[in-house]
């Protein structure tokens, strides 16, 4: 008693433990929530992929540089109309009989050039003095009046202040350009290009100014019969390069918005068709595991042809074939319990009978009787154990390509040989081959062996066992032709369930027990095969015996 309670105990322990992990697991997926691990992987590859297409786009390198240099092109060109007016009128010749710049021509000569331009223009003479400069205008009584741009308004406006973030980020690093700096006096010592060009050299120079905006600085030289007199200096506030670069980020932004938000709507939906249904079919198969009852409760996802409705395809196939084992293994078990039970019943009652009479040939009967029983448990026993095997042999051991043509020849003879009837046995091959399966030798060879021996025993004295293959396209096809009672019409699909047992007559009850032709369906099941029974009958519809078909799929 104190046993049975102990092990009542455990068996509540072990189920405890069993409700609790299935608990757990239950909480662990539904924990996981919107962003599942499948989902934030989906999502981050999704949004990597974009945010570095995104990257590759805000290196405005090249777009810029393009910009800078056509509009050097366009202040040459400018540069050079200038030269080339000064040089043809704005000169003197001096007694010494040199040229130079006039500046009292030169001055308003330059003022009316570059009025409708808004491009700083200045004069250097040919010394590198500052003749003349555009930004100094000429005031009432003679006044100088200078132009200078204010700095514009500070933006608050979060959207621009993460533009210009983006700018510092990934434009003015690249620059790398020299601080435009202006001193009172100015000389063309202070400005590189302006130097070259004293030379007869054109020359440009990209600066900074102290707000970070582009300067673009051009020199070009005023000539004289190929002597310099003067350089032009144009500087160009590249204000409306920023601003093109300015609007081309704003552009990329907004298409990345744009992109980002289909991208996260459609890496959700993605996810919501993968995750969804992987969850509801975590869930059900972790049911299933709890509850073998709802062995049938999986999703089935009939709608869908992609890999997800292969899997809950193959899932319900899987927890079907479960289902069915389930079945098979509970009856299996009530079989075995009535086939063990039958023999042990007998030599029960008659172990019983035997210690109450004193008649010691009565009693040497009932011995007997005990003995068969117990040999009938033993055969029952050996048998129900091979059955049991049965699975796990095939399951475990690799297919291998069997040429059934001399295998049947072998056991044909083999059958012949060993046999204790006097029937004979006969192979007969039918058409053209190759006769060749996949699947294992044992267990094909046992096939064949019970059913050979099946047919020896129902045949009657000198009777006569055929034994016939042929193939079509796909299968072969194996016949045994027996010449013995035949089947009751009503035990043609009985005969291959188990323990069910029909023998002659004249054969001992008991000899056998009934899962030879069981086994031979489930071997022929587990290659992918049939096998049929049917009554061989003459013209007058008399049974000659019975005929068993076995069809396996051609290799």
């Amino acid at each position: 008693m104190e046993w049975g309670f102990n092990r009542a105990r455990f068996k509540n322990s072990a189920d405890n433990h069993s409700s609790s992990q299935s608990a757990e697991k239950n909480k662990k997926i539904n924990r996981r929530g919107l962003f599942s691990p499948l989902t934030s992987r989906i999502l981050l590859v999704n949004v990597l992929a974009l945010a570095i297409l995104f990257i590759g786009l805000l290196d405005q390198g090249r777009y810029e540089k393009d910009l800078i240099e056509t509009k050097v092109q366009s202040l040459f060109t400018q540069g050079e109309m200038i030269s080339a007016a000064l040089a043809e009128s704005a000169y003197e010749t001096r007694l010494n009989g040199s040229t130079a710049l006039e500046p009292s021509i030169a001055s308003p000569m330059l003022r009316r050039l570059v009025k409708r331009t808004k491009d700083r223009t200045r004069l250097f003479d040919g010394n590198g003095y500052l003749m003349a400069d555009s930004q100094s205008l000429l005031g009432p009584q003679g006044a100088t009046v200078i132009k200078v741009e204010l700095p514009p308004i500070a933006d608050n406006d979060t959207f621009r202040i993460f533009v210009k973030w983006l700018e510092m980020i990934f434009l003015e690093p690249g620059r790398n350009l020299p601080l435009y700096q202006e001193n009172a006096y100015q000389r063309a010592g202070d400005y590189r290009e302006v130097e070259r060009a004293l030379s007869g050299e054109p020359s440009s120079e990209i600066r900074i100014n102290e707000s970070g905006r582009l300067l673009i600085g051009v020199a070009v030289p005023v000539q004289r019969f190929k002597k310099v007199i003067g350089v032009v200096f144009i500087t160009h506030d590249a204000k409306k390069i920023d601003e093109k670069i300015h609007a081309y980020l704003i552009l990329i932004l907004s298409i990345f918005a744009v992109a980002l938000c289909v991208t996260v709507c459609l890496s959700f939906y993605l996810s919501g068709t993968i995750v969804r249904p992987l969850r509801r079919l975590a869930t059900s198969a972790d049911r299933v595991r709890t509850t073998p009852s709802q062995v049938k409760a999986l999703p089935k996802f009939q709608g869908r042809n992609d890999e997800i409705g292969d899997l809950a395809e193959a899932l319900n196939a899987m927890t079907a074939a479960l289902s069915e084992r389930l079945d098979a293994i509970d009856r299996f078990a009530a079989d075995v319990s009535h086939e063990l039970k039958n023999p042990l019943t007998s030599a029960l009652s008659a172990a019983e009978t035997a210690a109450r009479i004193d008649d010691a040939q009565q009693q040497r009967k009932l011995m007997a009787i005990i003995k068969d029983d117990i040999i009938r448990c033993d055969r029952t026993i050996t048998e129900i154990s091979e059955a049991s095997r049965l699975d796990a042999q095939l399951s475990r051991d690799e297919n291998e390509i069997i040429d059934l043509d001399p295998l049947l020849a072998t056991l044909v003879e083999v059958s012949q040989s060993g046999s204790p009837f006097t029937n004979q046995i006969h192979y007969v091959e039918n058409g053209t081959g190759p006769y060749t399966v996949l699947g294992k030798r044992g267990p094909i060879e046992r096939v064949f062996k019970n059913l050979f021996d099946n047919a020896l025993s129902f045949s009657p004295p000198n009777g006569e066992v055929k034994v016939k293959v042929r193939r079509d396209n796909e299968n072969i096809f194996i016949t045994v032709e027996d010449q013995g009672p035949g089947i009751r019409e009503g035990s043609l699909e009985k005969i291959f369930n188990r323990f069910y047992s029909e023998r002659p007559e004249s054969e001992q009850f008991g000899t056998h027990s009934g899962l030879g032709l069981s086994m031979v369906r489930q071997i022929i099941a587990a290659y992918r095969g049939e096998i049929v029974v049917k009554n061989l009958k003459n013209s007058n519809g008399k049974i000659m015996g019975a005929c068993f078909v076995v069809s396996l799929p051609a290799c």
